[in-house]
């Protein structure tokens, strides 16, 4: 993730997004410009919106107030009817922020939950970058005020009580319909539960230059886009046969048949030149039957995977859908971890360790993705914090890719990196679309693509294909659903379009 279009993906942390403004301002750009930008954007989001109607903008002591400011001043210029209240002395505000209330000609109210009366629409310029802590004093009645005024609500920079680190929220948050950010977004705002508290995100650009982003230490977390693996995704090419296409073998159980069915027709879809099923003898017939683009092929009675690996050409691994907790799957999922080739593990795979994690710990390898839910997750690396901590921290301890799951997926490799999705709909929350996610893994790696951009590629296809099928989804609808997905993202690429026509 060097320089280049992956940097409008950047997620900056607040303390992050505060050392780019300093290098913005160190650079030439005057912080009352910035201030003066940040308000115009908010103002002219909030037009962009409503309709003029009476506002009362909540000012804070700091920068964010010095926002709040400015966009009142702009909304009264524009015909709107605006009151402002101020938290705290306004002969306390200074820099900035002084400047821009002393620009402000009219009154200033205290801002307490009496203030709120007669608004139509608010404007919650509190804090800006958060709380990492539960809001106290007059500040938590206000933010109740606030919630309970039943009018919408557009917040400056992070929604008042909101975590924009960690998109948590320690005790009470605004909950806002409109939320303007600057430069850069927060983790903050695509992490549950914050992105729900900042209803719609619009992240304006107030003249920081993409530069700015060189004074922070590297930025390690962006959100999920093609900017960020696009260049490697695997199309097909002129020339290529199935086992350039790469080859899948998936390790299914004997109950459960239908998640290794969902993940070998998600690996196929995606983009693998070969699928191979290996079930017990009492699953074969059935799978055999259900199953038509697949290979479907016996495992000897006791589960050994000795014959189902020895074909090198079996590329790339895929174990735990319908896996079951047999007492073989662990010696299956070892197996295949001792041959260094790629593996997904999802499911099962991962719930056979959960009494001794430090066993499938020890046997993992760079080449690895796994892909838990939080109780999976829970159980194998018992480690907590925010959600991108918690996946870097198992990225590092395990050495594999890991791909923490929920509405907001987070992708962690070992070297820190980490990439928040955020293009899932609801309707995924259905049992199997996780086995189908695990197929589309595998599918890219056995195409060809680096372990960490599979995933997130995968990821954010997953999203893609559950958005476009709408209400009603099941996941056995997912893998057809892949090629438009594709078909979708080959817009986005000339390389894509070309090699599908040869």
């Amino acid at each position: 993730m060097n320089a280049g279009p992956a940097d409008a993906l950047a997620l900056l942390t607040p303390d992050q997004m505060a050392a780019a403004d300093r290098a913005a301002m160190a650079g030439g750009v005057p912080g009352a410009r910035l201030m003066a930008a940040a308000g115009a954007a908010v103002a002219q989001a909030i037009q962009d919106r409503w309709a003029p109607a009476p506002v009362v903008v909540l000012c804070g002591p700091g920068n964010n107030g010095g926002d709040g400011f400015v966009a009142a001043r702009l909304l009264k210029a524009a015909g709107w009817p605006v009151r402002v209240a101020l938290l705290g002395d306004r002969g306390a505000l200074r820099g900035d922020a002084a400047g821009a209330a002393g620009a402000w000609d009219g009154p200033v109210e205290p801002a307490a939950p009496g203030a709120l009366r007669g608004a139509a629409l608010i404007v919650d310029a509190l804090l800006g970058a958060g709380l990492n802590r539960a809001p106290d004093g007059a500040l938590e009645p206000l933010i109740h005020a606030v919630n309970a005024a039943g009018v919408p609500v557009c917040a400056i920079d992070v929604p008042t009580g909101l975590d924009g680190a960690t998109g948590q929220n320690p005790g009470a948050a605004i909950q806002a319909d409109l939320t303007v950010t600057f430069f850069r977004r927060k983790p903050g705002h695509l992490l549950l539960p914050g992105r729900q508290l900042c209803g719609e995100l619009r992240c304006a650009d107030i003249g920081i230059a993409a530069r700015a982003l060189e004074a922070i230490a590297g930025p390690r977390t962006y959100a999920n886009g093609p900017d960020l693996w696009l260049p490697l995704f695997p199309w097909p090419r002129a020339g290529d046969h199935k086992y350039r296409r790469g080859h899948v073998l998936v390790v299914g159980g004997a109950l459960m048949l239908g998640a290794s069915r969902l993940a070998c027709l998600a690996a196929a879809r995606i983009g693998a030149g070969l699928v191979t099923l290996a079930v017990p003898p009492s699953a074969w017939e059935v799978q055999a039957a259900a199953l038509t683009s697949v290979m479907v092929e016996p495992l000897p009675a006791v589960g050994r995977l000795d014959a189902a690996l020895s074909d090198p050409r079996r590329a790339t691994l895929l174990i735990g859908p319908g896996l079951g907790r047999a007492p073989g799957a662990r010696a299956q999922v070892l197996a295949m971890l001792a041959t260094g080739r790629p593996c997904v593990l999802d499911a099962d795979a991962l719930s056979v360790f959960a009494d001794q994690p430090e066993v499938l710990l020890g046997a993992l390898h760079a080449r690895c993705v796994l892909t838990p839910h939080e109780g999976e997750f829970a159980r194998l690396f018992r480690v907590v914090g925010d959600k991108p901590g918690r996946a870097r921290a198992a990225a590092g301890r395990s050495g594999a890719v890991v791909v923490l799951k929920g509405a907001d997926t987070v992708i962690a490799v070992p070297d820190g990196r980490c990439v928040i999705n955020d293009n899932a709909p609801p309707t995924l929350a259905t049992a199997g679309a996780g086995d189908v996610l695990a197929g589309c893994i595998a599918g890219l790696l056995a195409a060809g693509m680096p372990a960490f951009e599979a995933a997130c590629a995968a990821v954010w296809l997953h999203g893609l294909a559950a958005d476009g099928l709408g209400w009603g989804l099941l996941a056995e609808d997912l893998p057809g659903a892949i090629p438009a997905a594709l078909e979708s993202l080959a817009r986005l690429d000339d390389s894509g379009t070309r090699s599908r026509h040869g």
